[in-house]
């Protein structure tokens, strides 16, 4: 992301700069309901910690990582800060609880994009930003480009979390609906932490096209894209 603001930078300072503002705003309204929603479904379910920990907010100061979030505008994936949650108070059971608090991360991201994709379907506005286009073109149109931005990044956020690898939201997705005892096998990759998740993206910096994201990520977005949008954004 930010390497295309930096190519913007010698053609066009002031649309570079807007570049930046969009996905400055993008980033930060998607990490903030991403978390806030982690923490809302551990509330309803019956577990205080969120709340005690300040976590039921939508106040960004609240959610986000720097690191994380620098990782989604320099790498194109990252992460908020983790929202704890104990298993234990749950009311459906710490499997299925942790399972079910989990998926309301990417679920709440796409409703979000969903809701910014209103006015593109209604076609009051069209779309088009640097580097991703459901029209393959760059509009001048800066309302668009902010919706555009923000259908992306909410998008970019559900799929790569939807992924089934420590730390992400779909290993304790998958834990949480797979029987018993296939859950406890799968449970072992925790014995690896992050290693795998961070080999697939390396291979994708080292092989482009081949890794995580040209495999994984990149096939999630267009498929959620054509839901929402009815066309491809990540060509």
């Amino acid at each position: 992301m930010i390497l295309a603001v930096l190519d913007q930078l010698q053609s066009d300072p002031s649309y570079a700069l807007i570049s930046l503002g969009s996905f400055v705003i993008a980033l930060t309204l998607a990490i903030t309901v991403h978390e806030f929603s982690h923490a809302v479904a551990a509330a309803l379910l019956g577990d205080p910690t969120p709340r005690r920990d300040g976590r039921v907010s939508l106040n960004p100061a609240a959610h986000l990582d720097p690191v994380g979030s620098a990782m989604i505008l320099f790498a194109g994936f990252g992460w908020g800060k983790p929202v704890m949650v104990d298993a234990r108070y749950l009311r459906i059971g710490a499997r299925r609880g942790m399972a079910a608090v989990a998926l309301a991360g990417p679920f709440s991201n796409i409703v979000t994009a969903v809701a910014a994709a209103v006015p593109i379907n209604a076609g009051l506005v069209g779309v088009g930003y640097v580097g991703f286009s459901l029209f393959g073109v760059v509009t001048d149109d800066l309302t668009a480009y902010l919706i555009g931005t923000i259908v992306f990044f909410n998008l970019v956020l559900a799929a790569f979390n939807l992924i089934p690898l420590v730390p992400l939201d779909g290993f304790k997705v998958a834990l949480g609906f797979l029987p018993r005892d296939a859950a406890r096998a799968f449970a072992q990759l925790e014995r690896y932490g992050s290693a795998p998740l961070l080999l697939l993206v390396a291979v994708e910096y080292l092989m482009p096209g081949v890794g995580l994201i040209g495999f994984v990520v990149r096939p999630i977005i267009n498929g959620l894209a054509t839901l929402v949008l009815g066309g491809q954004l990540w060509f």
